[in-house]
């Protein structure tokens, strides 16, 4: 189901994107905390949350055709071989000024809430298949001083509110390749 509801001038805020998850009937936690910019920022946070952390990340290829891939925190993903599995092509992260004319966020508050600014929808979202299986899921809501749990089911929703189709995706064929022992 998409809302529409009135956009506010400029990205939306952490304020107007609660509002939207409250309109659809999402049942939303939020905690605020220090900033993290990584994965590898909070770990006392991560432990202080159960469910399924996250990274989000923000790729284009040549053509300029973009993806935001949301996977958990600690999946290893080969940007070699994430573009066969999405058919994409050679993929780079985009740009932080692409991130913020397109998202409305900064490098360090990725997420999938940002595709509330993404009018008209211009960006490919891929969910880890394996990430969906945690009850719950959290994100940073448009900030990185803030963190918001949802339900899977309910990202999907949220997702698809934004005129967005999630497409889920076993990210397994994009993993580096092990080592031999």
């Amino acid at each position: 189901m998409r809302i529409d509801h009135p956009t506010p001038p400029g990205p939306h805020t952490p304020d107007s994107l609660l509002a939207h998850l409250r309109a659809l009937a999402i049942t939303a936690e939020t905690v605020e905390h220090k900033p993290v910019f990584t994965v590898h920022d909070g770990p006392e946070l991560k432990q202080a949350l159960p469910g399924g952390h996250t990274k989000n990340l923000f790729l284009k290829n040549k053509k300029d055709r973009m993806w935001l891939v949301v996977a958990e925190d600690h999946r290893p993903i080969d940007l070699k071989k994430l573009d066969s599995v999405l058919g994409s092509g050679r993929l780079s992260f985009g740009s932080a000024d692409r991130l913020g004319r397109v998202l409305g966020v900064t490098p360090g508050s990725v997420t999938p809430f940002a595709l509330i600014n993404d009018r008209p929808p211009s960006v490919t979202v891929v969910l880890d298949a394996h990430m969906m299986r945690f009850d719950r899921l959290h994100f940073h809501p448009l900030v990185n001083t803030m963190t918001t749990a949802v339900a899977p089911g309910d990202l999907v929703r949220f997702i698809a509110s934004c005129g967005h189709e999630p497409h889920i995706l076993d990210l397994d064929p994009a993993a580096p390749d092990t080592p031999p022992a």
